[in-house]
């Protein structure tokens, strides 16, 4: 254990969010994403877990370390629902109060078609697979900066 990080967030997941640079793109999946054979195509090759997690649960920990990027509109998106890409459904809710809440103001998420999210998994940095079993639980973030000390 260190003091000062949540407790949700293991090592290998706080290397992942440590080696990736400003612009990197992090995927957090649900439990039916196809997170394994997905993340072997990624910048870091291999699946990373936060197991027993819902989604707001384990973007909560990631962002308590992780700055999202402020200087690009897809900050953060999530993965639409097929046939109704407008709809909002509790867990996408979830984890949107959780990003408003961790920026300090409300910043929606871009929705991202079933089909392009899967792309743009496959040339992310990493995949997380959380514990969420409801549908459409699958998320994409992109890495900010932290600015020097004035």
């Amino acid at each position: 254990m260190l003091k000062g990080l949540d407790h949700r967030l293991n090592a290998d997941v706080l290397y992942a969010l440590r080696a990736m640079g400003h612009g990197d793109v992090l995927i957090l999946s649900d439990t039916n994403f196809p997170s394994d054979s997905v993340a072997r195509q990624t910048v870091l090759g291999e699946l990373l877990r936060m197991e027993n997690l819902t989604a707001a649960e384990a973007v909560r920990a990631i962002l308590s370390v992780f700055p999202l990027d402020t200087f690009v509109d897809d900050f953060a998106g999530r993965m639409q629902v097929v046939g109704a890409p407008d709809e909002i459904p509790p867990v996408q809710a979830e984890v949107q109060a959780e990003i408003d809440a961790a920026e300090g103001r409300a910043r929606p998420m871009v929705g991202i078609e079933r089909f392009a999210f899967y792309d743009l998994a496959r040339t992310s940095y990493a995949v997380i697979q959380t514990g969420e079993r409801r549908f459409y639980g699958c998320f994409m973030f992109r890495k900010g900066v932290i600015a020097p000390d004035a």
